[in-house]
């Protein structure tokens, strides 16, 4: 598959996604309220988002009054991996008390847009929509209390202080995202 998506320093595709919590989701909405947004690709059923779901929450608490929201979109083929379902998705939430939307990508062109590799894989952009950091949340997912980089909480306060991200990338790590076969629908 031809590597597609959104290179640091490029503006993120604009997306309007439903989301489990019933409502329709902008990302052009988030960009106008927040100084930072967080678009992190999970889905239902993999380990790695999992082992991040306890530290993404705790992002979202610790600098949601700074300007900083997550949002999560699941682009995950629901008719191969029925758990990544829309139904499941609500449950997920419910069983997981979410503290961010967590929004259905049908169709998988926001994940396209956006370059979308694993499940976590999380694109940090801008007030601008600019795409400041792409990558892992940290350098350890099996052991929060080991964790010497935080990449993803390092690049947020580096926007939300108005100073260069650094670094900009670091690569995904998680399960593949679950891409619809062609021909298959």
């Amino acid at each position: 598959m031809e590597k597609m998506g959104t290179a640091i320093g490029g503006y993120a595709p604009d997306f309007e996604l439903p989301g489990a919590d019933g409502a329709v989701h902008h990302l052009s909405r988030y960009l106008e309220q927040f100084q930072a947004v967080g678009v992190v690709f999970m889905c239902n059923h993999c380990p790695y988002v999992h082992m991040y779901l306890e530290r993404l929450k705790q992002l979202q608490t610790d600098f949601a009054d700074q300007g900083f929201t997550l949002v999560g979109i699941n682009p995950n083929d629901a008719d191969r991996y029925p758990d990544d379902s829309f139904d499941n998705m609500k449950t997920f939430v419910t069983n997981n008390g979410l503290n961010f939307p967590y929004l259905r990508d049908v169709t998988q062109d926001v994940a396209h847009g956006f370059g979308a590799e694993k499940t976590p894989h999380i694109f940090l952009l801008n007030r601008h929509g600019i795409l400041c950091y792409s990558g892992r949340m940290d350098d350890n997912a099996e052991d929060a209390s080991d964790v010497k980089s935080t990449y993803l909480r390092d690049a947020i306060a580096q926007i939300l202080s108005g100073t260069p991200v650094k670094p900009t990338s670091t690569p995904p790590i998680g399960c593949s995202v679950k891409w619809r076969i062609s021909g298959l629908e």
